[in-house]
């Protein structure tokens, strides 16, 4: 079964959602997560209370985390396969970027040492991986590199992925998700 489809007479791409049947005009390549994976744990009832959120900065009890974007090169191909997940970040470090946020100058700072807060579907044990991130300019999540050698998703992040695999992870998230 093909994966990738041209769908219409001037063979323009358009990929088709093996689960749904949904057609969309491009391949979807990014994914994420609302929350960190530590969100889910508080109880709903708790939540107003311990939980401080904003687009792309939480405090959950005295943890802090920000979101990133982890980036998976796809060889020969214009794109690359988006995960914009959480990170656990120091209170230093978070009260830092809630400072900048607005500051162009902000890609001029140290990068932000943290763990990896998510499970990151179609692959395995994400969740605590070292990672470093790198701010980028205002209005743009940071980018975050993996530092766990030997961890699939590092080696993908390190060497890239083909065209082929992006699009089989695509539909087994798709698939995630309409489940």
């Amino acid at each position: 079964m093909k994966l990738f489809q041209f769908l219409n007479k001037k063979n323009e791409e358009k990929f088709k959602c093996i689960c749904c049947g949904k057609i969309y005009d491009e391949i979807p390549l990014t994914f994420g997560s609302d929350y960190p994976n530590y969100y889910y744990s508080i109880p709903e009832n708790e939540i107003s209370e311990r939980v401080e959120y904003q687009k792309s900065l939480c405090i959950i009890d005295e943890h802090f985390f920000h979101r990133v974007r982890i980036e998976i090169p796809i060889i020969n191909y214009k794109e690359n396969l988006n995960f914009d997940i959480w990170t656990s970040i120091s209170e230093e470090n978070f009260i830092k970027r809630n400072e900048d946020w607005e500051n162009a100058n902000r890609i001029n700072n140290e990068s932000y040492f943290g763990w990896l807060q998510n499970e990151i579907p179609t692959y395995k044990n994400t969740l605590n991986l070292k990672t470093i991130s790198k701010e980028n300019e205002p209005g743009i999540i940071p980018n975050a590199k993996i530092l766990e050698e030997n961890n699939q998703l590092q080696v993908d992040q390190q060497n890239g992925i083909t065209l082929e695999k992006a699009i089989e992870i695509a539909q087994k998230i798709l698939k995630i998700q309409h489940n």
